[in-house]
């Protein structure tokens, strides 16, 4: 293993102990990382010093130009994109901790990025969604409480699986989320996930309780604590059964809270806190969704909106 190597290797335990990154997140920086050093290995640089510029603008392009996957389809910009953050954040890492003088990732820019808006589900859509599982089963009830809060409540799946039992108040309305960096919101439960909610925790969740996970909110067959990728599968099924013919993601959910509280009136700032957005920049995303789905509602109904067929 050379040096580089082992200061990668030193620097991702450094964000699983200092930073509280998710689980997710520290995956995404490892496999970036680990493909980073496969890179310099074989241009034969094997220390932190001799890294230059050049050497990060080349894995920049190879990522660019190479494919993944049995489809061999090409690596999005965001995925190189994610790469880059990742390089940098190790350089300034090692110049921080003064293994090296400088850095040579600071001149290299960072791919342009397509812009692309969220795309939530209309209202009826969501509707017949949190409406597909069967409330007669304890997996059923557990599921649509899921789909409630990922909707209601506006959840990271992230947040939603590593709810405990007791950060969940039924009575008072409002459940407690450890966010991205480990901060804590709470976040109030609507009418309806409150109900959902309910009846997971009294009919269905002692149904699957083994003692496997006791704390854990939301438990898969075996007791244990439920996974993002269990929650896939079965947004995938219930996808099917409502009827709805696009591709919808655990964050599509997510998307639509925001989107539809934005349409109904509700103010970018209380949508930040709610999403836990550590800025409101990143909520004014949803603005603009909802200026498009105003511009396409105009020019769709108003008679002078639509332009004059030619003859």
């Amino acid at each position: 293993m050379n040096r580089i190597t082992v200061e990668a290797e030193r620097y991702l335990d450094h964000l699983t102990v200092e930073r509280g990154l998710s689980d997710n997140t520290l995956d995404a920086y490892r496999h970036d990382l680990r493909r980073y050093c496969e890179f310099l290995s074989r241009r034969d640089v094997a220390e932190p010093e001799a890294v230059d510029e050049a050497a990060i603008r080349s894995f920049v392009a190879s990522l660019s130009a190479s494919t993944h996957g049995p489809e061999e389809r090409p690596y999005r910009a965001t995925s190189v994109a994610r790469a880059l953050s990742a390089v940098r954040s190790f350089h300034r890492f090692l110049v921080r901790e003064g293994v090296t003088s400088r850095d040579p990732a600071v001149g290299v820019p960072h791919p342009r990025l397509p812009r692309s808006l969220p795309r939530p589900l209309p209202v009826d859509d969501v509707r017949r969604l949190l409406e597909a599982p069967d409330a007669s089963t304890p997996a059923g009830l557990r599921d649509r409480a899921i789909l409630e809060l990922l909707y209601g409540s506006g959840l990271r799946i992230s947040e939603l699986t590593g709810l405990d039992v007791d950060d969940v108040d039924v009575e008072s309305g409002s459940l407690r989320v450890l966010g991205k960096g480990g901060k804590e919101r709470e976040v109030p439960l609507g009418s309806f996930a409150s109900a959902a909610v309910g009846a997971y925790l009294t009919r269905g969740r002692p149904a699957l309780a083994t003692g496997a996970d006791r704390g854990a909110m939301f438990l898969n067959a075996r007791g244990g604590r439920l996974s993002r990728q269990s929650c896939a599968r079965s947004l995938s099924r219930y996808v099917r059964l409502a009827g709805i013919d696009r591709r919808v993601t655990l964050h599509t959910l997510r998307h639509s809270f925001a989107t539809h509280l934005l349409e109904g009136g509700a103010d970018v700032r209380v949508v930040q806190e709610l999403l836990g957005h550590a800025s409101v920049a990143t909520t004014q995303i949803y603005t603009l969704v909802t200026s498009q789905h105003l511009r396409e509602v105009y020019e769709s109904a108003h008679p002078r909106a639509r332009r004059p067929e030619r003859v």
